[in-house]
């Protein structure tokens, strides 16, 4: 298994990195996003996926996770999101954006699209500070790209987890 793939420590949580493949802005619609959503919730409930924090940019998405198989979980999550985008896209005509997944799909693929860059990049969290970078790194990502002033502005995201006056679309699960 290759490193982008492989989680080391599995009794530690993980921030993780997965794209879409040519950074194509699959996440520009609240319809693909909502199936990113619907999905990790999914995974929490059924997969012992325990969410700490996420963010869904227009081409990527971060999150801090746990789950005593993150690898299996994980791809699981990529198998079954991607076949709902590509339902999703063809549903609404998006041909342009189908083309480009078929282009860009690597040639060792047997399917006709590739939504996602192979791996999800784990890398432990192995301390609060870390955790505490890995949050503000993940929280501020809409921020720095210019999308909005604050975190907590950007609808796909865990930094509405704490605001009192705001309903998360997905509710988190504690550190530790």
């Amino acid at each position: 298994m290759r490193n982008r793939y492989r989680v080391h420590e599995p009794h530690l949580a993980h921030f993780i990195t997965s794209s879409i493949v040519e950074w194509l802005p699959i996440f520009s619609s609240t319809g693909c996003c909502d199936i990113l959503v619907e999905s990790l919730q999914f995974c929490r409930e059924r997969k012992a996926l325990q969410l700490h924090a996420w963010v869904i940019l227009p081409t990527h998405f971060h999150a801090i996770v746990s789950a005593p198989d993150l690898s299996g979980v994980m791809a699981d999550f990529k198998k079954f999101t991607a076949r709902g985008i590509l339902a999703r896209l063809a549903e609404k005509r998006c041909d342009w954006l189908l083309n480009q997944l078929s282009y860009y799909r690597a040639a060792h693929k047997a399917a006709a699209h590739q939504i996602w860059q192979e791996g999800f990049h784990p890398q432990a969290i192995i301390s609060d500070e870390m955790m505490l970078q890995k949050l503000d790194y993940l929280h501020h990502n809409p921020v720095r790209a210019g999308f909005v002033t604050a975190p907590e502005h950007w609808r796909y995201s865990s930094a509405h987890a704490w605001l009192p006056e705001t309903k998360p679309l997905i509710e988190c699960d504690p550190w530790r």
